[in-house]
């Protein structure tokens, strides 16, 4: 596990709130000059701390969709029946987010269609493959109220 200070905290910090800027505005913003900071970063790349960079897309600008939040219990609870529900989650590009839950429904998935039939249709694909969805509840999103940000890491790391 590698060792962080408060640099290598408010650099992943920064990243995480814009990850297109620019090396010089990110060692300033750090209090570092140029060199330094740029050889944390990629101390911080190497150590697998930082998994990728992305764009945020603004999907209501790009056309229509429907963002569906689905709790998905399975048909049996063994090793290889979760394996392979969550083998299945690859093949579906539909499905942006799918996690493993404790508690009481199995997974829950995070679905984006172009409208509800398609999500249906989504759905009905799944239940015919036999990835050993046993029940499944829709959640549709009505509008989002707080989207994926920055991770509050001076909370998660100086408790």
């Amino acid at each position: 596990m590698i060792r962080l200070d408060d640099r290598d905290i408010r650099i992943l910090t920064v990243l995480s709130q814009n990850g297109r800027i620019t090396k010089s505005a990110l060692a300033e913003a750090v209090g570092l000059s140029a060199t330094p900071c740029w050889e944390r970063l990629k101390k911080l790349e190497k150590a697998g701390l930082i998994a990728r960079y992305r764009a945020e897309i603004d999907l209501k600008k790009l056309g229509p969709h429907v963002t569906v939040f689905v709790a998905a219990e399975l048909t049996d609870h063994t090793a290889a029946s979760m394996q392979a529900f969550e083998r299945a989650m690859q093949a579906y590009d539909e499905v942006v987010a799918c996690w493993a839950l404790g508690g009481g429904f199995d997974y829950l998935m995070q679905i984006v269609t172009r409208d509800i039939d398609a999500y249906q249709r989504l759905i009905d694909a799944m239940l015919e493959a036999r990835i050993g969805l046993a029940r499944y509840f829709t959640y549709i999103v009505t509008k989002p109220v707080k989207s994926p940000g920055a991770l509050p890491l001076d909370l998660l790391l100086k408790g």
